[in-house]
């Protein structure tokens, strides 16, 4: 029996990155797992598959979170799947990095629309299931650029700082139903897009962090674990994980 036996839900932006270490760490712990993914049908069922080799039930849903009408079918998919959805880990995300005199409309409109749009857009469909049995957790992924700022991610930290904003209204809505609803926010995480980033940028980073490396997906995924299977009396609040930077 692992520590989240028994409990199903939903990993949006699941198949790879930090959404995938979530998806197979929640796995490992005996939950049920949906793994979410946009465009990246491969990578969510190799995390799929992996988890089902941990011994938990687990299945790909494909749908753009920025799109209501598909948040709609593959959360109703997850309940019928699953019998009930428990918790929710609202991960998807994307970047597309300028500065304010180069940035375009469609720059800015995309990330608001997958990064914050989505955590609306999910929680709403989610919530449904949570009211009805008087339980659920819910985790959002920021991003210690929501608190700080970063230069050429003004829409990428407006989007994240959103995010937070969002968490603690919701928890303070939801906490009398038996819903908790939190926020972790990794600092910069070895992940494709950290690994996309011009050598000479990750250098000026680490040159912030007093511990010397990234963070890793793993490190992020265990936070998670703890909000879910510890949390009953955690709600609304932002876990900083950062690797030891100048947060």
């Amino acid at each position: 029996m692992g520590l989240l036996s028994g409990r199903s839900g939903v990993v949006t932006g699941g198949g790879r990155g930090i959404g995938r270490a979530i998806a197979l760490e929640l796995g490992r712990h005996g939950a049920d797992v949906a793994v979410g993914y946009s465009q990246g049908r491969k990578g969510a069922e190799e995390a799929v598959c992996e988890i089902e080799g941990l011994g938990a039930r687990a299945f790909a849903t494909q749908a753009n979170v920025s799109q209501p009408e598909e948040v709609t079918a593959s959360i109703a998919t997850v309940a019928q799947r699953f019998g009930k959805i428990d918790y929710l880990i609202n991960n998807a995300g994307i970047t597309r990095d300028r500065t304010l005199a180069r940035m375009s409309h469609d720059d800015w409109n995309a990330v608001i629309d997958v990064n914050l749009h989505s955590i609306f857009n999910v929680t709403n469909e989610v919530l449904p299931y949570m009211l009805e049995q008087r339980y659920g957790r819910v985790v959002n992924v920021s991003s210690v650029v929501g608190q700080s700022g970063n230069f050429g991610q003004a829409n990428y930290a407006a989007a994240k700082a959103g995010i937070i904003g969002f968490t603690k209204s919701a928890a303070r809505e939801l906490a009398s139903k038996g819903i908790t609803v939190n926020c972790i926010a990794p600092g910069f995480t070895e992940t494709e897009m950290v690994g996309a980033m011009p050598e000479e940028a990750r250098e000026r980073v680490l040159a912030t962090i007093p511990m010397g490396r990234f963070g890793r997906p793993e490190e992020m995924a265990q936070a998670v674990i703890f909000l879910l299977a510890f949390g009953d009396y955690v709600t609304g609040q932002v876990i900083a994980i950062n690797g030891g930077s100048y947060m």
